[in-house]
């Protein structure tokens, strides 16, 4: 299946374009904590990355509903004041941004990551200026889901065919939402998914590293 010929170049965020797996997870053990509720042993906590809380708290912790949004809330105090700090761009991903940029691919980010703590990531990493759109989830729980925000990059687009769109990311929430929105997906092993998950969520390619995102998306630069 050719890539290199897509126009519209979506990303998701957490475990694709930076490392904010320590940040998230620290914030996440620092809630259950506040709750009182052990983190269980060799737990490493990856499975908070990349759904929203709303579900990685019940579906991890068995929470209810109102201790989810308790959770919720103690997180977000940590992230706001500490967890948004603890991350790091993945190595390549920035020369890939600007190279893909060069070519004249539209690039956009579609995270279930709260908008305003990606918007603070993308810009300390200097990052912002390689998209031509950026949506993220909104704090009210309206828009999360990753259907809904790739919905969103659409209409700010002006609804571009989307046979000329793909979504690069790290769990299978991602391919779920690609396809629901009818465009081919990109699963990538070096954030926090797993060639099973993408496998059975029906990734259209799997790549290992950001050397391979690389070769498939600008075969003819690398």
């Amino acid at each position: 299946m050719e890539f290199n010929n897509k126009k519209y170049i979506f990303f998701d965020f957490d475990g694709t374009i930076v490392d904010t797996g320590p940040g998230i997870k620290n914030g996440v053990r620092y809630a259950l904590e506040k709750l009182g509720v052990p983190v269980r042993e060799g737990d490493t906590l990856d499975g908070f990355i990349g759904p929203p809380m709303t579900q990685s708290y019940p579906n991890n912790y068995d929470l209810d509903a109102e201790t989810t949004k308790e959770a919720i809330r103690i997180f977000r105090e940590y992230y706001a004041d500490k967890g948004q700090f603890e991350c790091s761009i993945y190595p390549g991903i920035e020369l890939l941004l600007s190279d893909l940029k060069k070519a004249g691919k539209v690039l956009c980010v579609a995270t279930s990551k709260p908008e305003k703590f990606a918007e603070k990531i993308l810009d300390r990493f200097f990052l912002l200026r390689f998209l031509d759109v950026f949506v993220g989830a909104t704090l009210d729980g309206t828009r999360e889901k990753k259907a809904d925000v790739l919905n969103c990059v659409f209409e700010r687009l002006g609804q571009p065919d989307r046979t000329e769109c793909v979504l690069i990311g790290d769990r299978h929430y991602d391919v779920d939402g690609a396809k629901a929105c009818s465009m081919e997906s990109v699963g990538v092993l070096y954030g926090y998914g797993n060639r099973e998950e993408f496998e059975l969520a029906g990734a259209d390619e799997i790549v290992e590293t950001v050397a391979d995102l690389r070769r498939l998306l600008l075969p003819d630069l690398s």
